[in-house]
């Protein structure tokens, strides 16, 4: 019996007594090998990384998996061959399946009719046995469904859950796949169980019918309040799934059919005829490459990868150039914490100058409503937030209590995403909840100095101080700060194009930075405007899809993204020496989002919960932050900092990736524990860190995280 070991190489040599030959995948949690048993049988390694393996509780939720997949071993789930939970490196061994992922299979083409109906039916079957064995899988998705010759198998059961297990996910925790979880999982976590899977079931015959899932959206945060509130997508499934896939998808765990109810009626539509009964063979699998992480990466456990998407983003920066979102879906109300008065009157307040020493504090932000509550913040020289039913509010940093507060008229709607006020030419800038009106208000007052309709779908960037309004087809439009009124208009960039303004360096000049990618995602426009006549000064194309995530060193930072809107490169466009420079981190990343420091460093932040430092030349760390969704990252005094959807604000020092501290969760109002359907960034100032919670609070906490 062989002991594990490392090679010159940095990978294991052994599991027990298996030589491992190949790498297969490579997540957050652990590497999959190809490996052969003494009788030639081959099998598939999991070995657990070794920052994870000296974490009691991670052992203790790797033992849990082994169990699971052991109970559930049989003719619809990759049988457990042999597992060593107590090693020093755990690992456990399946039985390998050349076969590829749902996932795999539906990008290059979709199921028809007949091949879905079949996978319904095997997956139905898959999960009644999963069922009666005492487990929910919980994390049931496209990239854990193998399409195997003699049927469907079902895999990675890293965080599924037996019954009788005493281990429950701890308050505030999200673990799954947003795109594939059921309500409960993002609003009682403790409570779910096997409708869960069903509800999955039904969100993975959408995905396989149309290559997207049935609450699609440009964010996973969206995501999240769609499967919560919102109806589903079935559009483009065939009309005789639609009901079944519908009380699949019912909100109410108690309205979804079991797997074992499904199973007789999933079997008459998968061969309604005698002719159709030829059973589904995928196609087959490209060979695995020794040393190489192949497209079955997908299978290890704790590196989800959700759907691709058929989306497009139109963003805008952090900071000075930061988006003002105006329509779309999500959030909803809260009550704010100072009253601020009869609707639609400002109060003013006096004295705000910082106290010395500083105490921890929390406000609730705007008026009482339903749904996610979580209000929306900025930083210039003072605290300006936007909350449920406030156009915007200027909160003292010293104690949160209110300066001055803009009520929105008439009452508080759900259907209206929040934007942190920005700032330009001396004014606040703020969107009009729910109005498409653009308003300026004094900082000091918050009275106002003008509004401006915005045209239908477009945005507010600012840059160089200037207020440029962008449309979806490219159009833009700089305003007068001190009246906004337009100054002049151009056609810049088309559809598709993605926006970031940036204040300029010291010494350097502003600019409104445009990237246009082509219709099929080959290249990408990239242009630098002047903001203070429209000119494109510089410009240049180059390859890969691509989207502006910061400017630092003289240049503008942007990630690379593929088909499935995963990120495979950090890029370094400079456009004054018309040069570009890719850096790959180690694996990719599924919607990051990103921030750049001053010195050029990219910090990415993934939906696996990875959080990745991607420096000049490579990546420098990556650190596991064990949350599924998190806000942008924001850099500050040497650390990045995010909010968690339980309301947490999470710090990392950004040299070496370690974790620095967080706060305590903020989900509960007293009444009701909420799920932020948007997250937005934290902002920093004056030494402090401010957050906004799903609670409805907005809090602020000393940027030293070590007391926290």
């Amino acid at each position: 019996m062989h002991s594990l070991r490392a090679d010159y190489a940095g990978f294991p040599e052994y599991a027990g007594q298996y030589r491992l030959e190949s790498v297969l995948g490579s997540g957050g949690m652990g590497v999959v090998h190809l490996a052969t048993s003494g009788s030639g049988l081959k099998l598939a390694v999991k070995i657990v990384h070794a920052e994870h393996a000296v974490d009691p509780e991670f052992r203790a939720r790797f033992r849990q998996e082994v169990a699971a997949a052991r109970r559930v071993s049989g003719a619809f789930t990759a049988p457990v061959v042999d597992a060593d939970p107590d090693a020093e490196r755990p690992w456990m061994a399946t039985l390998f399946i050349d076969a590829p992922t749902l996932s795999e299979r539906v990008r290059e083409k979709v199921l028809d009719p007949a091949e879905l109906a079949r996978l319904a039916a095997g997956l139905a079957e898959a999960l009644r046995d999963i069922h009666r064995a005492g487990v929910v899988h919980r994390d049931l998705k496209p990239s854990n469904v193998l399409m195997a010759p003699d049927g469907v198998r079902v895999i990675d059961f890293g965080i599924s859950r037996p019954a009788d297990s005493d281990l429950r996910t701890e308050t505030g925790k999200l673990i799954g796949t947003p795109p594939f979880m059921a309500p409960e999982q993002f609003q009682r976590p403790r409570e779910v169980g096997t409708a869960a899977d069903v509800f999955a079931l039904g969100a993975v015959l959408v995905y396989a019918a149309t290559g997207h899932g049935p609450f699609d959206s440009d964010s996973h945060y969206l995501v999240a309040y769609q499967v919560v509130h919102s109806e589903p997508d079935l559009t483009g499934l065939p009309s005789r799934l639609v009901p079944l896939v519908a009380r699949c998808l019912a909100k109410d765990p108690a309205e979804r059919p079991t797997a074992e109810a499904l199973i007789a009626e999933m079997r008459a539509l998968a061969y309604p005829t005698a002719e159709d009964t030829q059973a589904f063979i995928p196609r087959p699998r490209r060979p695995v490459e020794a040393e190489q992480v192949t497209h079955q990466r997908e299978r290890v456990a704790a590196a989800p990868q959700a759907p691709p998407r058929r989306r497009t983003r139109m963003a805008v920066g952090a900071g000075v150039g930061l988006l003002l979102l105006v329509g779309g879906t999500a959030a909803g109300y809260q009550q704010f914490g100072t009253a601020p008065g009869p609707p639609a009157q400002i109060a003013a307040k006096t004295g705000t100058a910082p106290q010395k020493s500083f105490a921890p504090w929390a406000v609730p932000l705007g008026k009482p409503a339903t749904g996610s509550r979580t209000g929306a913040c900025s930083w210039q020289a003072a605290l300006y937030c936007a909350g449920p039913g406030l156009v915007a509010a200027r909160l003292d940093p010293a104690d949160g209590s209110t300066v001055w507060a803009l009520e929105a008229p008439g009452p508080a709607q759900g259907a209206t995403v929040l934007s942190a006020p920005q700032h330009a030419g001396g004014q606040v800038l703020a969107v009009v909840p729910g109005s498409e009106t653009l308003q300026a208000l004094d900082p000091d007052t918050g009275a106002e100095r003008w509004r401006h309709k915005l045209p239908g779908g477009s945005q507010a960037v600012v840059a160089g101080g200037q207020i440029l309004l962008v449309g979806t087809g490219g159009s833009v439009t700089a305003l007068d700060p001190a009246h906004g009124t337009p100054r002049w208009t151009r056609q810049i960039g088309g559809v598709g194009s993605v926006w970031w303004g940036d204040g300029g360096p010291k010494g350097g000049t502003p600019a409104l930075y445009v990237a246009t990618p082509e219709s099929g995602g080959g290249s990408t426009q990239i242009a630098a405007v002047d903001p203070a006549d429209g000119t494109v000064r510089r410009q240049l194309r180059t390859e890969g899809r691509l989207r502006p995530v910061g400017t630092a060193r003289g240049g503008l930072y942007l990630l690379e993204l593929d088909a499935s809107s995963r990120t495979t490169a950090v890029v370094h466009a400079d456009l004054t020496t018309r040069t570009v420079h890719r850096v790959r981190p180690k694996a990719p990343l599924f919607d990051a989002e990103a921030t750049v420091d001053p010195d050029g460093n990219t910090y990415l932040f993934g939906t696996s919960g990875t959080l990745v430092a991607v420096g000049a030349d490579k990546e420098l760390w990556r650190s596991e932050t064990g949350v599924t969704v998190a806000s942008r990252p924001v850099f500050t005094d040497g650390r990045v900092c995010l909010m968690a959807p339980d309301g947490r604000l999470l710090a990392v020092d950004a040299a070496s990736g370690r974790p620095a501290g967080q706060t305590r969760p903020r989900m509960t109002d007293g009444k009701a524990t909420t799920y932020a359907a948007t997250l937005p960034a934290p902002v920093a100032g004056d030494g402090r860190v401010f957050g906004s919670a799903p609670d409805g609070t907005v809090f602020a906490v000393a940027a030293d995280p070590g007391g926290w």
